[in-house]
């Protein structure tokens, strides 16, 4: 079974018993996100069972671009930790990682994503592209979609209704 077949078999079977906790933290900050007029995103960064970073969305009120919910809370982690290396982390982030977010997952050395709801139109890890597929990378991550997908897919949704109709 290849790493691929192995990382889609956990999408909808294994978890980790945090991981809804987590999920559940990440969720939030992405409805703070949401009030704030950004695009839902929220993420946590995890060690040990500890919060070590947390973020969202915030590239409009930033006025940066790489101001994604993944970045920040892997910012975040890094000021707390003082070591831009995050290894033996998981990073749970309510939507499928972007391409940029991906590559700075690699660089921080994170061990494991959780994401919840695929990105059908920018998403790097399963729906546009498979980047933590690479064998040829010097680190792999391992993760998993599907955690509170439907209550993830359901915020974004229902945010970008709202815009429409606004």
């Amino acid at each position: 079974m290849s790493k691929r077949e192995t990382n889609e078999a956990r999408e909808s079977s294994e978890q980790m018993p945090d991981d809804w906790y987590w999920m559940e933290q990440a969720f939030r900050l992405a409805e703070r996100a949401a009030l704030a007029g950004e695009v839902p995103v929220g993420a946590v960064l995890v060690r040990d069972g500890e919060l070590i970073g947390s973020g969202w969305n915030q590239p409009i009120g930033s006025c940066d671009p790489s101001a994604h919910a993944e970045i920040v809370a892997l910012r975040n982690a890094a000021s707390n930790v003082e070591n831009y290396r995050l290894p033996d982390t998981t990073l749970y982030v309510t939507i499928e990682p972007c391409a940029m977010c991906a590559g700075a997952m690699l660089h921080a050395r994170v061990a494991r994503l959780v994401f919840g709801a695929p990105e059908p139109r920018n998403g790097a890890i399963i729906s546009q592209l498979t980047i933590l597929e690479n064998s040829q990378l010097t680190h792999q991550i391992e993760w998993q979609a599907g955690v509170m997908a439907e209550e993830c897919k359901r915020l974004i949704q229902n945010f970008f209704r709202a815009r429409r109709k606004a």
